[in-house]
């Protein structure tokens, strides 16, 4: 698959875009919901700090929505029971989970021009790198990893992939694998044993013993919007993928522990809309009419007119709309609304997790705070965290927020500087003289 540079330059700045276009429920909170409303001797033991570590690199404390960003590109992180990762520029360093201690550095050298880290994923026993490698040439040095753990280098592919998906060992940093992944894909699911990748023409699970295939099963040459809801990974079925206006004619649903199939298709003609999740047994699918839901048991569909995919609450198994400015819970098996799972206003929420939805306060004066949806107040706040960043991956896999756990990862800066003009990247803001790395106990 040939992929522009126009392309290129558009996944490297998604994470950036994702927030403006979903990631983030709903931008301007802080007209209705700050984080002053937490009542005193009212806020639970959640959004506690669990642990701050201390940033290497260049970061700029942003005077938008954005908060503390890296000045030289795009950083990722993600979280697991056990590992916290954060990506920058060429970078990977781990931390214990619980408690923040440094795990290793895993720095990725000898690369071609132009090659950066585009995802970085985080599972019980490894952390999966998403890299772009521009041109990729057979025998390309790979990994270095410094710190505690051993040191390892490794090849980077085959140079016929546009992204290369680098796996390390979560507890020592060393190179396990590297396999090929599609530019809009990359590890689903990942172990010590095995990771099943997202490439260009096939969903394969390799083992990481002698990287072999154990199984792949083919998704065709266009590029197909995917989604993954526990164990099963939904690949659409559309002519030209997700870069054309074909529509969804079929859904692959596929098991990641055995790579069996399952062809789904719509009660009649293609499904409406585009591909947006999977929850609790249905396919959901976002287009002017609204959203659509199309349960895979019964065959029945359902439409909320002017709802807007916004995401899913991973513990109580309800799916947040927007609906004309309001966020509401709704039954994805029904699409009806929840009850008691509605919040009125704007609230620039992040995500939702057990019926509590998570904010950020940007500026100098940051700070989180969790909104109970049934409650409808704020019933815990952090403490200041000036100019908090929330991170976020496109897959919805990694990011800030872990679906098993509760930890959120939050970038912020203790001290700022002089300013610092905007450019092709970052828009206006300070030089962040103390970057942090914080996590938030939800």
């Amino acid at each position: 698959m040939k992929v522009s540079r126009w392309s290129l330059a558009w996944v490297r700045r998604a994470g950036l875009a994702a927030i403006l276009v979903g990631v983030v429920l709903f931008p301007g909170h802080t007209a209705s919901v700050a984080s002053r409303s937490c009542r005193p001797g009212g806020c639970t033991h959640d959004g506690t700090v669990r642990w701050s570590r201390e940033l290497t690199g260049s970061w700029i404390a942003e005077d938008g929505a954005q908060g503390t960003v890296y000045g030289q590109g795009q950083a990722y992180a993600a979280v697991d029971g056990n590992v916290a990762v954060v990506s920058y520029g060429l970078s990977v360093d781990a931390y214990d989970a619980d408690t923040g201690f440094p795990r290793w550095t895993a720095t990725l050298a000898g690369l071609p021009a132009g090659s950066e880290i585009v995802s970085v994923r985080a599972w019980p026993q490894v952390v999966t790198v998403g890299l772009l490698v521009p041109a990729a040439s057979p025998g390309t040095v790979g990994a270095s990893i410094v710190g505690t753990g051993t040191v390892g280098v490794g090849t980077v592919g085959s140079g016929t992939a546009p992204r290369e998906e680098i796996v390390l060992d979560a507890v020592t940093g060393k190179r396990i694998r590297t396999y090929p992944a599609a530019v809009y894909g990359g590890a689903v699911s990942a172990s010590i044993r095995r990771t099943v990748i997202v490439g260009a023409t096939s969903v394969t699970s390799y083992d990481n013993a002698n990287g072999r295939a154990v199984w792949r099963v083919p998704i065709g040459a266009a590029a197909q919007a995917w989604r993954l809801d526990g164990t099963r990974l939904y690949v659409t079925i559309s002519a030209h993928g997700v870069l054309g206006t074909a529509p969804v004619t079929a859904v692959r649903q596929i098991s990641v522990r055995t790579g069996a199939e399952r062809l789904i298709r719509p009660p009649v003609g293609s499904f409406a809309g585009t591909f947006s999740g999977a929850a609790d047994g249905d396919l959901l699918f976002s287009g002017a009419g609204g959203l659509a839901g199309y349960s895979m048991l019964t065959g029945r569909h359902w439409i909320r007119v002017g709802a807007v995919f916004a995401g899913t609450d991973p513990v109580q198994r309800v799916i947040y709309v927007d609906i004309a400015g309001t966020l509401v819970g709704i039954d994805p098996r029904t699409g009806r609304n929840e009850r008691r799972a509605a919040v009125p206003g704007p609230t620039g929420t992040y995500s939702v997790r057990g019926g509590v939805a998570l904010g950020l306060d940007h500026g100098a004066a940051g700070a989180a705070w969790g909104y109970s949806v049934s409650r409808r107040h704020v019933i815990w706040t952090t403490q200041a965290l000036p100019w908090p960043h929330y991170f976020v991956d496109l897959s919805g896999i990694g990011g800030s927020a872990d679906p098993a756990s509760d930890t959120v990862l939050i970038a912020t800066c203790a001290r700022a500087g002089v300013a610092v003009p905007a450019d092709a990247v970052t828009s206006p803001g300070l030089a962040c003289l103390r970057p942090m790395l914080v996590a938030i106990k939800l």
